[in-house]
């Protein structure tokens, strides 16, 4: 067999001859290979004959025929090299097709295969997973074009491609553009003019004077804000079916004073993955922890909350990784992910870090924090907020101290045990457990009677069905009321007032306490799912002897539904009592009183502040954590092993990579170690500017993604923005779009376009279409009737009738009034299964998920949007009476309303063409007066409506 593999490779390197010097590289060369013809049968999900080809080890080990798939400098040993050039339908590698002949890789890839074996069969990471390092400054010929090292950079690619700079753009094409990307809205005439006369004289001053003016604008917050938005999935309403509304538009706000504000990076990333966790949060740092509170939540009767708790928990964990990471991560869920090294377990690790917080999927959407209508109060809410909690715990842990030096604990032993349903049934087992079957509906009440004793505590534990840990996910289980009465030998009811409940711990949002007190709106349990064993204590107000001969009658109420129809009772429980009267004495002692008071005080004080509560997140008491395994096959049912909070091996974990919190989480997504986040934030801003990142697929920078046009241009961006800039955004786009590429006029000889189509070179400008809500900002501004108002709840502009049917509810779309009706398009209703529809046409996404790249479309619909939608309609009419109002002619009117939307000159063909528009316009209508009346007063104002109208679907008015 040695021999006629030798042959074999002899043969081979005599077909296609490789320079023994040359290098092969495993990325460049091989690793392409891998992923296009052996992953899908040799991969992370399958391992073909024990062979995977993700990872070295098992790439290097033996496979199921004992024989070593790779033998590193002996080709001749390597099964793989063997399979690869077999003619054995059995045995050639890619494996043929069932019923097909099998054909070998192509000749030149089976000798790039032979010599990376022979050379050693040397490894390497994928290229995002090694952390950029600076590259050296490059050799180009024209030199003198590029004015900061990036550019030198594009211009090397651009020379070795065969290509060079175009020339540089115009004033107005620069301004126009520039102006458009950094604060959305297109420059004003004024501007212009004023932008010329300072280049006359300084060129290079006046565009920085533009550019820093622009960065300074309060707007620039509102057109970063809607790409962290579509990342965020923000929406204002909750998803699913029944879509209700959701008040969470103050983290919207947060978003785009944090850019205005140009909050550094990592700061901006801390709060919202932990802003909970921080020990001194900052006014705006709970709001910035809705990030991932804009998750969907299913409010449909009948939905299981636990399962949708763990489907926003699955979306936070993808978000994460699509937003910091650019990585396919969500494929980790079902199984090991197919190209890249992550194991299947990876993903469960990872979900650790979300997994323990408050939330469950609930319709009130608990937890929540409060916005302060007044800003200036909203540290006070945060510090009364955090008061509150820590002295309801303390309030609850000094107790539960007591309790559990309590001794002489007997178990209930019931004589009668009875449910109140007749469908239901209950019984003490021999442990002394008391088991529930048959059907116990939501108002269930348990009746035990037993022998009276000494009552100073009562210990009630709520258990969960099963002994096994990897099945402790049940329905909830809650006591809403708990009654004793004392039934003396002669039959007299005596009620024992129950004075607090002390529970295990404080989760969930119910106060445990309403079980003793009105019996309504909460009680003590787990809910909306039993997550494992829960217990409390119930404490009377007076512990007395008992007559012999007397009996307790233990009532416990059920009241509480998960999602309309889901009964929360209990299953398995136990009741214990022990005579120790401390806690009691306790719990009636003055200073307990006063303690009480106190807390009601700080509630008091909290309620005053007015204010919007919105959902947040919030972890859980670590004595409440809950117990997260991995689910084979991702199927949230079958749960195996536990797992704690940790990163993948391969994203080079700190050193401590076990039981992380999310803010341990958060100062690493940032860090030094990680290799990713510097160059997706900075490909993202690239793809903002240039139309089209360095790495196109924004989501995934991982084996299955596109590499890079220009990884030495990128890795110097991530670096430069990281290290040198501190992770601040303004410098960075303030560098880009004063650099010698950004200024190259967007202008294509046929030439360049057959060469470089989409501009992945550089070596123009770049011309993109205006974003959704570009398009209508600046309708907007050149209508002159933009409000420049901002913040606050979302708005409702003109858009046609009948979009708007919500199920389950009768509400409508109602259209604002006054400058609410111009506001810009960041405050728009964001309705997620009926969105506005002029934005969804341009390609705003739903956001039901987090969405990295807005894939542009080029569609009729987007052109009937521009001139029939009624918002366009109504800007188009004040549009209109604004070019009317130039005076002169209708030639110098058309030239005015051209330069104010596009912020050129008309050329003669163009004032040509809306004139004639304008004309037979005019005809039309004189002969419909009752079309023309419902555009404007006169035949030739209307006709200049619709002149106006047609112009916002010009294509230099919708490009930048």
């Amino acid at each position: 067999m040695k021999i006629v593999r030798s042959l074999l490779l002899t043969s081979l390197s005599m077909t296609v001859p490789m320079r023994a010097a040359e290098e092969i590289s495993f990325n460049r060369d091989i690793r392409p290979i891998f992923i296009r013809s052996c992953i899908t049968c040799h991969g992370g999900i399958k391992e073909g004959g024990g062979i995977s080809l993700v990872y070295r080890e098992k790439a290097l080990g033996k496979g199921e025929s004992g024989k070593p798939a790779i033998v590193p400098g002996k080709p001749e040993l390597s099964e793989l090299v063997h399979r690869i050039n077999s003619d054995d339908n059995d045995e050639i590698m890619p494996k043929p097709k069932k019923g097909e002949h099998g054909e070998k890789l192509p000749a030149d890839e089976i000798a790039k295969l032979t010599e990376w074996v022979r050379q050693g069969a040397k490894w390497e990471d994928h290229w995002s997973f090694i952390p950029a390092a600076e590259p050296a400054d490059p050799q180009v010929k024209q030199a003198g074009w590029a004015k900061t090292k990036a550019d030198r950079l594009i211009l090397a690619k651009m020379e070795a491609e065969g290509l060079a700079p175009s020339k540089e753009a115009t004033s107005a094409e620069w301004l126009r553009r520039v102006t458009l990307d950094l604060i959305g809205l297109p420059p004003s005439p004024e501007e212009l003019d004023a932008f010329e006369k300072a280049a006359a004289a300084d060129k290079e001053s006046a565009m920085a004077a533009v550019v820093d003016r622009l960065l300074a604008s309060p707007q620039f917050g509102e057109r970063w804000a809607t790409m962290w938005l579509d990342l965020a999935r923000y929406s204002d309403t909750m998803g699913f079916e029944k879509d209700p509304g959701r008040e969470i538009w103050p983290f919207r706000d947060w978003v785009i004073q944090a850019f205005n504000a140009d909050l550094s990076f990592d700061e901006f990333t801390k709060r919202q993955l932990a802003g909970d966790l921080l020990p001194n949060p900052a006014p705006g740092d709970l709001i910035a922890s809705a990030f991932q509170r804009n998750t969907m939540c299913n409010t449909e009767g009948g939905s299981d909350d636990e399962e949708y708790r763990v489907a926003a928990v699955m979306d936070r964990i993808n978000t994460t990784w699509t937003v910091w990471q650019g990585t396919t991560f969500a494929c980790v869920q079902c199984h090991g992910h197919p190209y890249d090294p992550f194991p299947h377990d990876d993903y469960y690790r990872f979900m650790a870090f979300f997994d323990n917080t408050e939330d469950v999927d609930l319709n009130n959407e608990f937890p929540k924090t409060k916005a302060a209508k007044d800003p200036a109060k909203q540290g006070e809410a945060v510090r009364l907020e955090k008061e509150i909690r820590k002295d309801r715990e303390a309030i609850n842990d000094v107790a539960l101290s007591l309790a559990k030096q309590a001794g002489g604990w007997t178990p209930v032993k019931a004589e009668t045990v009875k449910a109140s349903a007749a469908s239901g049934k209950i019984e003490q087992r021999p442990d002394g457990s008391f088991v529930a079957t048959g059907t116990n509906p939501a108002s269930t009440v348990f009746t035990v009677t037993a022998p009276a004793v000494r009552l100073g505590i009562l210990r009630l534990d709520i258990l969960p069905v099963s002994d096994d840990p990897a099945k402790w996910s049940e329905l909830g289980a809650v006591v809403t009321k708990l009654e004793i009465d004392r039934i003396l030998p002669d039959g007299t009811k005596q009620p024992m007032k129950l004075k607090e409940v002390v529970s295990d711990f404080l989760a969930g949002p119910f106060e445990p306490n309403i079980a003793v007190q009105s019996g309504s709106g909460g009680g003590f349990g787990d809910y909306p799912a039993l997550r494992g064993p829960r217990h409390a204590f119930f404490v009377p107000e007076v512990v007395e002897n008992v007559d012999p001969g007397a009996k307790f009658e233990i009532r416990l109420k059920h009241g509480v539904t998960c999602n309309e129809t889901q009964p929360c009772v209990m299953r398995k429980f136990k009741l214990s009592i022990s005579p120790d009267d401390r806690l009691s004495t306790f719990v009636m002692s003055p200073e307990r009183a006063q303690a009480w008071q106190k807390h009601a005080q700080l509630q008091g004080q909290y309620n005053a502040i007015p204010g919007t509560m919105i959902p947040v997140m919030e972890e859980r008491d670590s004595a409440a954590r809950r117990d997260t395994r991995v689910f084979d096959r991702g199927n949230r049912m079958t749960k195996s092993t536990p797992v704690n909070a940790g990163l993948p091996v391969i994203m080079r974990p700190p050193a401590k990579n076990a039981n992380m919190s999310r803010l341990d989480l958060a100062n690493w997504i940032t860090g030094d170690s990680n290799p990713l986040t510097d160059r997706v934030l900075a490909n993202r801003l690239w793809a903002e500017l240039f139309g089209i990142g360095i790495v196109e697929t924004l989501e995934d920078f991982g084996s299955s993604g596109l590499l890079p046009t220009n990884q030495p241009l990128l890795d110097h961006l991530s670096l430069r923005l990281a290290k040198d800039h501190k992770w601040h955004i303004k410098p960075f786009l303030r560098e880009i779009v004063l650099s010698a590429a950004y200024r190259q006029s967007d202008k294509a000889t046929p030439a360049l376009l057959a060469k470089d189509p989409r501009n992945r070179f550089i070596a123009r400008g770049p011309r993109q279409r205006l974003t959704a809500e570009m398009v209508r900002d600046q309708a907007l501004v050149v209508s002159g009737l933009l409000s420049k108002k901002q913040f606050g709840p979302p708005v409702y502009p003109p858009q046609p009738d009948g979009i708007w049917n919500s199920v389950y509810s009768g509400a409508k779309w109602a259209t604002s009034t006054g400058e609410d009706r111009y506001r810009r398009a960041v405050y728009t209703y964001q309705k997620r299964t009926s969105g506005y529809p002029a934005f969804l046409t341009f390609d705003a996404p739903t956001r039901d998920v987090c969405t990295a790249r807005r894939i542009p479309t080029n569609t009729p619909l987007q052109a009937l949007v521009t001139l029939n939608d009624p918002a366009f309609m109504e800007l188009a009419q004040s549009f209109a009476k604004r070019m009317a109002a130039a005076g002169g002619d209708l030639n110098t009117q058309l030239t005015a309303g051209y330069k104010l939307l596009t912020n050129e000159e008309a050329s003669k063909d163009i004032l040509q063409t809306l004139a004639a528009l304008h004309a037979d316009a005019k005809t039309e209508l004189e002969k419909n007066a009752a079309d023309s009346v419902k555009l404007a007063p006169t035949p030739d104002e209307a006709a200049l409506v619709l002149v106006a109208n047609t112009m916002f679907n010009l294509d230099s008015a919708l490009t930048r």
